[in-house]
């Protein structure tokens, strides 16, 4: 039997580098190797492409340390010709314009900006390849918050509050920051992973933190703080064109507010270091809710799946309010650590990770 041959896309440009390298070494161990020939291609943090280790116990984190693709391993490039339609070739060294393999598919397990933004799907786009995941316009989308509520919005979808600083506007006005109040969480409006967040519980750290989201994108989020009970569900389109939603999570964070009675304001939330090295946060799955809110939850994160057009799968957070949810983001390609909700929700509903990633694969090419 002819195996598909995937190529694992991993690492690139963005600040999220590390976070690709550890859910790339999750999927490339998971992937079944009686139906898939798998191709690991690492890109460095200057956009070099290289063939990855067969051994993926390099791609995890250890002792707090984040792993990175290897600037010295074997470059090679992915042909974009019609002629040269899924060949990857070697570029140096002896070896050089060598075919490595052809590919059928691509699994861009990449993260941020330069990746998950629609940049790697539109050279994927001209390669004609087949790839797991939503195409240019929801990755774009997805990825750009102010966009994101934009388009949610447009749908009837319930969104939270935010103000966008451009370049070259400093600050919110006065009115914007009465409207907004206290607190706000100030985000690069093209990130994730949480990095260049920050939650401002004083007005006099606005302007800090402004100043520390710019260091990650001149573009600004300035979100008014909603209190409420967070939670994620996963979105998974399979090869017949079925749209499901997971059973949802519900993550708790020490120090975090949700709005339940007695609790206290507390200046945490879920940073990266809280999703990737301190191990503090847990969580609920299926999130303990009543049966009719979890339903609700189900139905809002497959619209907004279909709201921004996307493809493969998408995980959609929430706040749950007293008021009820309230969508905060639309993941594009969610992590896949071996920590991630993505995975851990599907699992709760039956899709173990290996069924999965196998899922995946089949629609983005039953898709073509």
């Amino acid at each position: 039997m002819n195996r598909t041959t995937v190529a694992v896309l991993y690492g690139g440009r963005s600040t999220e580098h590390s976070v690709s390298c550890v859910s790339a070494g999750a999927v490339i161990s998971h992937l079944d190797r009686s139906e898939y020939d798998v191709i690991p291609v690492g890109i460095t943090s200057t956009g070099a492409w290289t063939l990855g280790p067969d051994d993926v116990s390099d791609l995890r984190i250890i002792d707090r340390s984040m792993p990175v693709v290897d600037p010295h391993r074997p470059r090679v490039a992915l042909g974009l010709s019609t002629e040269e339609r899924g060949v990857l070739r070697y570029v140096d060294g002896d070896r050089a314009g060598e075919e490595l393999a052809r590919i059928d598919v691509v699994f861009p397990v990449m993260h941020g900006t330069y990746a998950e933004d629609g940049t790697i799907q539109g050279l994927l786009e001209l390669s004609g390849l087949p790839y797991v995941g939503p195409g240019v316009l929801a990755s774009a989308a997805g990825m750009d918050k102010e966009f994101t509520k934009i388009v949610l919005g447009a749908a009837g979808l319930p969104i939270g509050e935010q103000v966008v600083l451009r370049p070259g506007t400093r600050s919110l006005t006065a009115e914007e920051r009465d409207r907004l109040g206290l607190p706000l969480f100030v985000k690069p409006a093209r990130g994730g992973s949480s990095i260049g967040i920050t939650k401002v519980s004083r007005i006099d750290d606005l302007d800090p933190a402004i100043a520390q989201a710019r260091r990650f994108d001149p573009k600004v989020i300035v979100e008014a703080a909603i209190v409420g009970r967070e939670v994620e569900c996963g979105v998974l389109e399979y090869p017949d064109g079925r749209v499901e939603a997971s059973l949802p999570a519900e993550l708790h964070i020490p120090g975090e507010p949700t709005g339940r009675e007695g609790e206290s304001e507390g200046d945490s939330f879920y940073d990266f270091d809280t999703k990737y090295l301190d191990d503090v946060c847990t969580f609920d799955l299926p999130a303990q809710l009543p049966a009719a809110d979890i339903e609700r939850l189900r139905e809002l994160a497959v619209a907004a799946f279909r709201a921004i057009d996307a493809t493969g799968l998408t995980r959609v957070d929430f706040f749950v309010t007293v008021d009820g949810p309230v969508i905060n983001e639309v993941n594009t390609m969610p992590g896949f650590t071996p920590i991630s909700m993505y995975p851990q929700m599907w699992a709760a509903t039956d899709v173990d990770y290996p069924t999965l990633l196998g899922t995946l694969v089949q629609t983005a090419l039953a898709r073509g």
